[in-house]
């Protein structure tokens, strides 16, 4: 992984997802201080779902006639112009940010839709084949410890330094990132494509991810994943830390908190035994995917305080060792030309169900229990699981990526 362009990728990630935490942090802050209304702050996240979505519903129409290098980098720039734009106004006139606060959340979030994709589907191509699951989980890693500790020192800074300065820094970064990977020089081959009717050649590209029955695996158990892990949001986990372990309000930063340990215990662990657990995917997958149903469940019955925090730690360790399987599966055996596609797709789709799943979710928890939604969070990842099982010949590698470069050629 000594490549310069994977470097430049991975730094200039490194600050955008940064950025973006520190964004939402000083926005909220800001909204909540002009309107000390929390149904302001909900609209943050929803907007930002409703953005994404919109964006990855028309992403694949836009990779087939711009480069992955042109898309990422155009995104981050405006990114970089919409919040300088919004620090300006939190500067000057907090009542025009307040008024078009919604148009700010739902550009960036859209333009998230282009480089998410993006630099999924460039990390392949900046790296060896041999080296695309350590290339990986180095990035899984990395992005974790950010998310991890960015909210952490988001609230420090803003409690500091106030969410205007807060969105000063986030600009500064976005600036950096944009700089950053400005230098990424991708080889890869591009074919331009145009088609007059644009309905026909979305829907066609749409189809892409049931054609191959390894992709259309993945998808499945990825769509069925989104809909289970919204038991996890901060809202349920809310209510199961009052109602279940009758616990006070900081139990609930200890389960977020020990979630992510295990995830980055996870990404460790996939570091230090890569070459090993590259060699057995199938069987990484299909236990982890056993496991995280068997760990929700239990999770969701348990209304003993220390025993949960146990049971966080596994479930993000085995959500680790699973997504990066899954992703590395993907990678390998689509071809670079349908890659970004299929993340943008996927994106759209998973934010979709997401974002509808977590109203229900809410509706449900409050109809019958917080212990139900674990239990019906587990039964979907065991089906998940069934369904990995039963069509475990489709994981094979049938498109090794580098040959499918080649025959791009």
């Amino acid at each position: 992984m000594k490549s310069r362009s994977f470097r430049l990728l991975w730094l200039g990630q490194t600050c955008a997802n940064f950025g973006d935490i520190l964004y939402l942090v000083g926005l909220i802050s800001i909204l909540y201080s002009i309107s000390e209304s929390v149904v302001y702050l909900a609209l943050v996240p929803f907007l930002s779902t409703m953005g994404r979505f919109t964006s990855g519903m028309i992403s694949p129409l836009l990779l087939n006639r711009y480069k992955l290098k042109t898309l990422l980098l155009n995104a981050q720039a405006a990114k970089t112009l919409i919040i300088l734009i919004l620090a300006i106004f939190s500067q000057t006139s907090q009542d025009t940010l307040f008024t078009y606060f919604t148009l700010f959340v739902l550009l960036t979030s859209f333009l998230d839709g282009w480089a998410g994709p993006a630099t999924q589907s460039m990390l392949p191509r900046l790296v060896k084949e041999e080296e695309i699951f350590k290339a990986n989980n180095f990035v899984y890693l990395l992005m974790d410890s950010i998310q991890l500790g960015g909210w952490a020192i988001g609230g420090i800074l803003v409690a500091q330094m106030g969410g205007t300065s807060v969105i000063w820094i986030t600009f500064t970064l976005y600036l950096l990132s944009t700089l950053l990977m400005s230098g990424i020089i991708d080889r890869s081959p591009f074919e331009k494509k145009t088609s007059e009717n644009k309905v026909a050649s979305l829907i066609s590209d749409w189809k892409i991810i049931w054609k191959t029955p390894l992709v259309r695996s993945i998808h499945i158990v990825l769509f069925l994943e989104s809909v289970a892990n919204v038991v996890w949001i901060a809202a349920i986990l809310y209510v199961f830390v009052e109602e279940v372990l009758h616990a006070s309000e900081a139990w609930w930063g200890y389960l977020n908190t020990t979630f992510f340990i295990g995830i980055i215990v996870g990404g460790l662990l996939c570091a230090r035994y890569n070459q090993f657990i590259e060699n057995h995917m199938k069987k990484v997958l299909m236990i982890s995917a056993f496991g995280v149903s068997i760990v929700a469940i239990l999770f969701g019955q348990n209304s003993i305080g220390w025993i949960a925090l146990c049971l966080s730690i596994m479930s993000g360790f085995l959500e680790q060792l699973k997504s990066i399987t899954l992703n590395t599966y993907l990678q390998k055996n689509a071809t670079s030309h349908d890659l970004p596609k299929i993340y943008s797709i996927q994106s759209a789709m998973t934010s979709l169900l997401f974002g509808c799943s977590t109203l229900l979710y809410g509706m449900l928890t409050e109809m019958f229990s917080v212990t139900f939604v674990f239990t019906l969070s587990g039964c979907l990842l065991a089906i998940s699981f069934l369904y990995i099982l039963m069509n475990h010949s489709s994981l094979q590698l049938s498109i090794p990526l580098r040959e499918s470069q080649k025959a791009a050629e």
